[in-house]
């Protein structure tokens, strides 16, 4: 028995979070404008500029605040590290989007419920278990679950397709249960699709022949297995009855023929200003 159909608008949900994590990324790793890192021996000397944020050269969520050449040492918040960009700005961000490769100690942490650091985004505990996640602030969590199909990332802090995440017991096979059939190199150039057996509205797509992906149609369409494309349920003999119960004959046949909108005139963009032009007079009309 194939499940009830679920609607393939769910991704929308990764696209946006992909979309705010990644323009915060991009920010954090361009090239740093800021003077060298503070060490602890240098703390007692002076600091690297008269004023401005300043880096420590072990500890990721460590830094200085010099004003007029005193220096004071600062911590992020447990679980932030801090973000050298720029010295004019006082700014801790999460640690996927920091390189603390060249300064690897952090605080100490504190834990709580599901949170190993007080704030951050953090792997369910179960190494089986997916796609939920744990959004930690001050120490209190809001867990999260993937968009169907997709996989806490725990290097990136988002949900990405099980094969970029790269977690043990969360493979591409292991979430789907769907192996891609071998295909000559040719055709998987092509990157095959192939329905998914327990639900007519989703289909596999094998990336290079070898990895699979869910995705699905949109409301109302189900997989043709035969030309390998979303299509309508009557042209789909097996899948016929799938919307039956969740849509009637009359909302699929309305899904198929869309009536075309019908644009009032005042939509219309004229040379004026945007107003109609005048209907042209009898003598112009004779003119013409």
């Amino acid at each position: 028995m194939r499940a009830a159909p679920a609607t393939a608008t769910a991704a929308a949900t990764a696209v946006l979070l992909l979309a705010l994590l990644g323009s915060s990324a991009a920010q954090s790793r361009k090239k740093p404008t800021t003077a060298s890192p503070v060490s602890d021996g240098e703390l007692a000397d002076e600091c690297p500029e008269p004023n401005g944020y300043f880096a420590d050269a072990y500890q990721c969520d460590k830094y200085y605040e010099c004003r007029d050449g005193a220096i004071t040492e600062k911590l992020c918040p447990d679980g932030m590290v801090f973000n050298d960009f720029s010295p004019d700005q006082e700014k801790c961000d999460l640690p996927f989007n920091i390189d603390c490769s060249k300064r690897p100690e952090l605080q100490t942490p504190q834990p709580s419920l599901h949170c190993p650091r007080k704030h951050g985004y953090f792997a369910h505990e179960e190494p089986n278990v997916c796609d939920k996640f744990y959004y930690c602030v001050d120490g209190k969590f809001n867990m999260i679950t993937c968009p169907d199909g997709l996989v806490y990332n725990e290097r990136t802090g988002i949900c990405t397709w099980p094969d970029e995440a790269k977690k043990k017991g969360c493979s591409s096979q292991d979430v789907f249960q769907f192996t891609c059939p071998k295909v000559n190199e040719s055709e998987a150039q092509q990157h095959p699709r192939y329905a998914d057996p327990e639900d007519c509205q989703f289909f596999y797509v094998c990336i290079n022949g070898e990895v699979p992906r869910r995705n699905g149609c949109k409301m109302g369409q189900v997989f043709n297995d035969k030309t390998r494309s979303c299509d309508w349920p009557r042209n789909v003999p097996e899948c016929a009855d799938w919307y039956k119960g969740v849509l009637t004959d009359e909302e699929l046949y309305a899904l198929e023929h869309p009536k075309p909108k019908v644009k009032s005139q005042s939509a219309y963009k004229t040379r004026n200003g945007g107003r109609q032009r005048p209907a042209p007079s009898s003598q112009e009309e004779d003119a013409a």
